[in-house]
């Protein structure tokens, strides 16, 4: 390479941005860092700043936005700081990043990550809500621009090693019968259902094997998350719902599988370790050293797998139906997840009303067709405010 490789990491202060950050860190001639951005975290933004030095940062409003860059002044360090939305969709276009992390969470995510795709880039898919709410959009988006998407979800990141190049012909084309998509069950895969009308916010974000944010973590308890990944795969993988199998996996070292016509199974393994797939993306089609332990698979000593019970998992039956319903109805069922985590996060509703909520709101909306991005972002909002009204309803 004539020079190392620009990386513009939206999120930078979140699990999967700090994940790449040490990647990045551990190849200074191979990666360098071009842009970050962190809204709701300005201290940590700067701390990273300090020891990265991008060339753009991105805070979350024109006040932090002056805060951030009078700190780094002092600091001596000449940082352009931008901000807002506006500032995210200009450093993820820029004509100096090459490498565009996606790893802002929820809907927030999808312009910028969006913008990335117009400019060509070669875009690193952490965001799954972007491809929940305007799938179709999206992925002709990636092929009009010629943009170069690459997953970062464990899952299908383990799905992409383990399908031939050629499966953008079609799945059937290239003998895939299946893919099957694991999951760990979140920490109340045991929990007596009686027990889960008053489980709490700390332990819906006790995750059993993974270090995550609290929304995933919530959305992983109630294993939206796994619904949402069936919703994306679909997109990234050209597969219909039917061809996509969700199977609890207790372990979390199978990440994902694949199901050929011939009988065989290719499955991708590897400790619960976010920098693995991160560092197959950024390296693609190369491999590099990411700092993950080896597996022990004398220490593990066993793999169980079972199915995902949908009267525990509501939220998993929900996300099924709307990849099913196709059209608005993923974009309305991530909205209305999104409120009511919120919601639930804050005290306002218990555990079991997150799919009470997601189903009502899907029930009440006309599912439509969205095939811009100010459909897209219309459907977003409707559904927003028909949650908000349902905790006003029930004095929330």
């Amino acid at each position: 390479m004539s020079r190392p490789r620009r990386v513009t990491v939206l999120g930078a202060t979140g699990s999967i941005g700090l994940s790449t950050l040490d990647v990045i860190a551990r190849h200074p001639g191979r990666y360098e860092v071009f842009a970050l951005t962190g809204f709701s975290r300005l201290t940590e933004l700067e701390q990273l700043c300090l020891r990265h030095r991008p060339q753009f940062a991105v805070a979350g409003d024109v006040d932090q936005a002056k805060e951030l860059s009078g700190r780094l002044t002092r600091a001596g360090l000449s940082i352009s700081v931008l901000h807002g939305n506006a500032g995210l969709c200009t450093v993820s276009s820029h004509p100096g990043a090459d490498v565009v992390m996606a790893a802002i969470v929820g809907a927030a995510g999808l312009e910028p990550t969006l913008a990335a795709v117009k400019a060509g880039k070669q875009v690193m898919l952490a965001n799954k809500e972007a491809l929940v709410m305007s799938g179709a959009l999206f992925m002709q988006a990636v092929r009009d621009h010629g943009a170069q998407l690459l997953p970062i979800d464990s899952e299908h990141n383990a799905i992409f090693q383990c399908l031939p190049g050629t499966y953008g012909d079609g799945l059937g084309r290239c003998g895939v019968r299946r893919i099957l998509l694991t999951a760990s069950g979140g920490p109340f895969r045991d929990t007596p259902l009686d027990e889960l009308h008053d489980v709490t916010p700390e332990q819906a974000c006790a995750h059993p094997n993974w270090s995550m944010g609290r929304k995933i973590s919530v959305d992983s308890a109630s294993m939206m998350n796994k619904g949402l990944e069936l919703i994306e795969a679909c997109w990234l993988f050209d597969a219909t719902p039917a061809q996509v199998e969700v199977l609890i996996h207790p372990q979390s070292v199978i990440h994902s599988l694949v199901d050929y016509v011939d009988g065989s199974v290719l499955a991708q393994l590897g400790n619960p370790d976010m920098r693995t797939p991160i560092s197959h993306a950024l390296a693609w089609p190369e491999r590099i050293e990411s700092g993950v332990a080896p597996l022990d698979l004398f220490s593990i000593a066993r793999l169980d797998f079972q199915a995902p019970d949908l009267d525990r998992f509501p939220c998993l039956k929900l996300s099924m139906e709307a990849a099913a319903t196709g059209r608005s109805a993923p974009a309305v069922l991530n909205a209305a997840n999104e409120v009511a985590v919120a919601a639930f996060l804050d005290r306002r509703i218990r555990f079991t009303e997150i799919a009470s909520i997601i189903a009502d709101v899907l029930a009440a909306l006309s599912i439509v067709e969205v095939d811009t991005l100010d459909a897209v972002l219309a459907v977003d909002t409707q559904a927003r405010r028909a949650a908000e009204s349902w905790l006003k309803r029930n004095g929330r």
